[in-house]
């Protein structure tokens, strides 16, 4: 994979836990584009990688930003970045991703929980300059936590912004339930942010009887919820199986107490891999054969059911041999 080195050419504090860096080119030549909802891969360390959305207008070349979000139970990604890193120091990157890309909609409703907002102010400057109607709903503990508050206000597109504070008076509060109600029923909807919070907006806009094609989410770091905890992607029960390399047809054995993906490392078959829960998309591989047993948050049930591909990091196998793409 494309890896960059860049300067960080600021860093700066804008809310309660979260630093913002800019990220330049070390000529100060363009980067490479991206477009709205896409994400940088960020090698905190030796074998450390983070992934980060970019918050900045898609139409810049010349910076990527991100905002990093301080993990009190940090496993060490986020609080090197707060401590460690600072202006002026060169980093690796990978080149930009996309796994949650906009659709080609007449209304869009952007719906972010926390540090969930980076990429949909992304997304908010691409509809703003093409311009499509839509509106952004910012649910934050409080005002000193929520970041960009000065961007979003000072932005061309403000009018269409909404803040919602936990610790405001209850005529701000966040109303899904209404907000939905009241939407064209071809509005998509993306939301970002903990995993309780998207599961709140993917289970209400079910209620509401939403395609769900048309309701996109993306996760950020560990993930919480009825499915998966964020402590165990094993599960009693799980059988060993066979994944076979296409390329080489080297068939390598996965225990049945070990991930796919370490399973190929120890064989010297190394595969970027990052939350290690099915999240980020960092690990996804293509299954040329085989039926996987999906145990991501990143996919969306048809994508599942293709079963063309999946998350090695935590996902398994329900027949005995995969082979994949590598």
């Amino acid at each position: 994979m494309e890896q960059l080195t860049v300067r960080v050419a600021r860093k700066y504090r804008d809310a309660a836990d979260i630093a913002v860096f800019e990220l330049e080119d070390v000529a100060q030549l363009p980067l490479p584009p991206f477009s709205a909802g896409a994400h940088i891969d960020v090698h905190v360390a030796p074998g450390l990688v983070r992934q980060y959305s970019l918050c900045n207008d898609p139409a810049e070349q010349h910076r990527y930003v991100i905002g990093v979000l301080r993990d009190k139970d940090t496993r060490g990604g986020s609080g090197a970045l707060h401590d460690k890193v600072q202006e002026n120091d060169l980093i690796r990157i990978g080149a930009p991703r996309n796994l949650f890309p906009l659709a080609a909609a007449e209304h869009s409703l952007l719906l972010a929980g926390g540090i969930g907002i980076t990429p949909l102010l992304c997304m908010a400057e691409h509809l703003h300059r093409a311009g499509a109607g839509f509106a952004l709903h910012y649910c934050s503990r409080s005002a000193a936590h929520a970041a960009f508050r000065e961007r979003i206000a000072a932005a061309p597109w403000a009018q269409h912004a909404h803040f919602h504070f936990d610790d405001g008076d209850s005529r701000q509060r966040f109303e899904l339930a209404g907000l939905l109600a009241d939407s064209p029923r071809h509005t998509h909807v993306y939301t970002c942010g903990p995993g309780g919070f998207i599961d709140h907006v993917v289970s209400t806009a079910a209620d509401f009887g939403w395609d769900p094609q048309q309701v996109h989410h993306e996760y950020f770091g560990r993930v919480a919820s009825k499915e998966n905890d964020g402590t165990n992607t094993q599960a009693d029960g799980d059988q060993a199986f066979d994944v076979r390399i296409a390329s080489s047809g080297r068939i390598i054995h996965v225990a049945a107490d070990i991930p796919v993906s370490s399973a190929l490392a120890q064989h010297g078959v190394c595969i970027p891999v990052s939350c290690e829960q099915g999240v980020c998309g960092s690990c996804v591989t293509r299954v040329l054969e085989g039926e996987p047993d999906h145990r991501d948050l990143l996919f969306s049930d048809a994508q599942r059911a293709a079963n063309d591909q999946f998350t090695p990091c935590c996902s398994r196998s329900r027949s005995k041999m995969l082979v994949l793409d590598l």
